[in-house]
């Protein structure tokens, strides 16, 4: 049986993951990039998180989902569909769902996917918002910061199963 976070599991995956997801959004928004630092440490919580917490079996069910959304996102990078720190990220985020009801993380991802793309376009015509933010690339760029909704999509997931768990 492949066990997924829950619980008391997620609200800690919950509270490690929460650092990095803010700083990806942030970095995405004002620089357009992902650091790769941001993936490594990702891929580094899940990997003590899931072996402290689930059994090794979804461990490694989820390194495996990690690697099939990896090759996935560098073949919808090579035909430009998304970036490619885009891809690294979601590759670094998947192994968190292993288990997951796939249509509640796929209604979560098209929330904060609208969610994140509404507020963004609309926060960068709010005079204070734009002169806190002047240097932020993400203003002036026709891309879309998608850290920015794939950071939401981890953190609501999160505490989605830490309330249902």
């Amino acid at each position: 049986m492949i066990e997924p976070f829950a619980g008391t599991e997620a609200l800690i995956a919950f509270v490690a993951v929460l650092p990095v997801a803010v700083w990806v959004a942030w970095n995405d928004m004002k620089f357009m990039k992902i650091p790769n630092t941001a993936v490594l440490v990702l891929l580094a919580l899940f990997l003590v998180l899931g072996l402290a917490l689930l059994p090794f079996r979804s461990v490694l069910w989820g390194l495996g989902v990690g690697a099939a959304v990896l090759v996935a996102g560098f073949l919808m990078n090579m035909v430009r569909m998304i970036g490619a720190g885009d891809a690294k990220y979601a590759a670094a985020m998947a192994p968190f769902f292993v288990g997951a009801d796939l249509s509640l993380v796929l209604a979560l991802f098209a929330a904060c996917l609208l969610g994140a793309f509404v507020s963004h376009r609309a926060a960068k015509h709010i005079p204070p918002v734009r002169a806190a933010t002047a240097d932020w690339l993400s203003w002036t760029v026709r891309d879309f910061p998608m850290g920015l909704a794939l950071s939401g999509t981890i953190v609501f997931y999160l505490l989605a199963a830490a309330r249902l768990g």
